[in-house]
């Protein structure tokens, strides 16, 4: 008896270590079968479990080694590994991109990222960044601890326990998928339920009466964004993108794919359980217009509350987010001469949508088979050196680059993402006005509705080639996307890529065809109530 508790105890350690990867440490990516919602599919793991933290402190070194041990042939199996809103200053070659940074890693082999984010603390988030691999669950928070934290004093707890992770869940492989994506369900923290499908175990977030939470909210979103509220309290916003913000309170805010929100929540209401809400923008079968049976929902849950769903009610009248009501605390200016088209580089990025592909300035962007970092480490001289032709923008070192994109072009609002950099948001989307004193600072901005004009400033002040795509990730691979080929003349000399980065290449172009085919997964009728049933068909 007591070996048989030993067992369970030592596989519960186990397990509960297994949803934490370190700064140094290995991610092995396995394929199994998951049912997040209740329904049954295979999906991609980390270390045995589905989008495990990784956790870090401020200046710590990281060396994540990535075993790449996918073999399911409806997914994916090639990898890279984005450390989403980590500069990666000296370490481009580290930032994960396929096409842009690195080679695939290719199935059966292993790549090590080493980087170390000097200075930088937040919240983050990683996933692949190969093809729409992350839909199928590589993806997972990321959060750099500060021991320093200037908002210190306005929380009690921030731990592994107050994260809160949106994602968004298909009863399909990523690969298979036709049109315009739908997905079947929200997950919170990896847990939810599908309209229509069963009473499925909901995500619980527990907090204690009179304390104060630094809450961590991440959008894993490969599509949809999300209205998030938590009934019965206020969110006091404090971090966006990894930059802290001056506090601010509101009751629900938006958030887009990519997006990262710190807030506070007080927990200063009677001892209850309470809805978490996250109603996204799109669905299958009504999941974007419903909370019912639990639906785009989690349970905020005190000590002492009973053990069952939540009976509380949404706010009819919340006080929205409204960005450009954020505002950074440090070094809040945004860079250059405050006036519009006064900086050093001004560029406007108008979008399109032409023969059933996005264009951004007339060019659809198709991922090179030498990635731009190679392309520049082996002599490319400028831009017009560069493939993708017409994708490649070079910007010259430490100069002020003002950003204008126009919204309007189908299928948005479209979060658009900047790879090696945070940004002011000088104009923000829904706004007329312009704030070059203190904008708030991040790494996705959405461009809003048509008649919306955002823009941003940032400094040139990180060789290397960085990605700029909508990450929306169905729009990423139809073309939405450019790349900043930033101080070119110093980028070799700044970039030390391991032997093993160029080996990437060699090996992933010797793959044979069947390590790359994919069969698709066709999705037959489906009865409310009841599981789909799928078929394969190899391609």
């Amino acid at each position: 008896m007591f070996k048989n508790l030993l067992s369970f105890a030592l596989l519960a350690i186990s397990v509960a270590n297994a949803q934490i990867v370190n700064s140094v440490d290995t991610m092995t990516l396995t394929n199994a079968n998951v049912s997040p919602d209740g329904f049954t599919r295979a999906g991609i793991l980390v270390n045995g479990v589905h989008g495990p933290l990784i956790r870090g402190g401020k200046n710590d070194n990281f060396e994540l080694n990535v075993v790449n041990d996918l073999d399911n042939p409806t997914m994916l199996r090639p990898t890279s590994i984005h450390w989403h809103g980590l500069f990666q200053r000296g370490t481009n070659w580290a930032d994960g991109a396929d096409g842009v940074n690195q080679c695939p890693i290719s199935p059966g082999h292993a790549f090590l990222y080493k980087f170390t984010p000097a200075g930088h603390a937040g919240t983050f988030w990683y996933h692949s960044h190969f093809g729409t691999q992350y839909c199928d669950g590589l993806r997972g928070p990321m959060v750099i601890y500060d021991d320093n934290d200037p908002h210190a004093a306005l929380y009690d707890e921030d731990d592994e326990n107050t994260i809160i992770t949106l994602a968004d869940w298909y009863h399909i492989p990523a690969p298979s998928i036709q049109g315009a994506a739908q997905p079947d369900a929200t997950l919170i923290n990896g847990k939810g339920r599908y309209v229509g499908g069963p009473a499925a175990e909901l995500s619980i977030v527990n907090v204690e009466q009179g304390k104060k939470y630094r809450m961590r909210l991440i959008s894993l979103s490969c599509d949809p964004n999300w209205q998030f509220s938590i009934d019965g309290h206020e969110l006091t916003i404090i971090e966006v993108d990894g930059q802290l913000t001056e506090p601010h309170t509101v009751d629900r805010l938006q958030i887009f794919t990519g997006q990262r929100y710190s807030f506070v929540l007080d927990a200063n209401q009677p001892v209850d359980n309470y809805w978490i809400r996250a109603q996204p923008n799109k669905g299958r079968n009504g999941l974007a217009g419903t909370f019912a049976n639990g639906v785009n929902s989690a349970i905020l849950r005190y000590a002492g509350a009973a053990n069952a769903d939540p009976t509380t009610s949404a706010n009819p009248n919340p006080a929205q987010l409204n960005e450009a009501d954020l505002h950074a605390l440090i070094d809040p200016a945004a860079p250059g001469i405050p006036t519009p088209g006064a900086a050093d580089v001004n560029l406007r990025f108008q979008l399109g949508f032409s023969g059933g592909r996005f264009t951004i300035n007339g060019t659809a962007y198709e991922s090179p088979s030498v990635p731009t970092l190679l392309q520049i480490m082996s002599g490319a001289q400028s831009a017009n050196d560069l493939l993708p032709a017409g994708s490649v923008y070079e910007l010259p070192r430490n100069q002020v680059v003002e950003l204008v994109v126009p919204a309007g072009v189908l299928g948005g609002p479209h979060p658009f993402h900047l790879h090696g950099h945070a940004f002011s948001v000088v104009r923000s989307a829904g706004s007329s006005t312009y704030n070059f004193v203190n904008p708030v600072k991040r790494d996705v901005v959405s461009l809003g509705v048509t008649g919306d004009e955002v823009t941003i400033r940032f400094v040139t002040d990180n060789p290397g080639p960085w990605f700029f795509h909508c990450h929306i990730e169905f729009h990423l691979m139809n073309g939405l996307a450019i790349v900043f080929a930033e101080d070119m003349a110093n980028t070799v000399d700044a970039n030390n890529p391991p032997v093993e980065w160029a080996q990437l290449c060699e090996i992933y172009d010797d793959l044979p065809p069947e390590a790359t085919s994919i069969q698709t997964v066709v999705r037959r009728a489906e009865p409310t109530g009841f599981s789909a049933k799928f078929r394969r068909e190899g391609l």
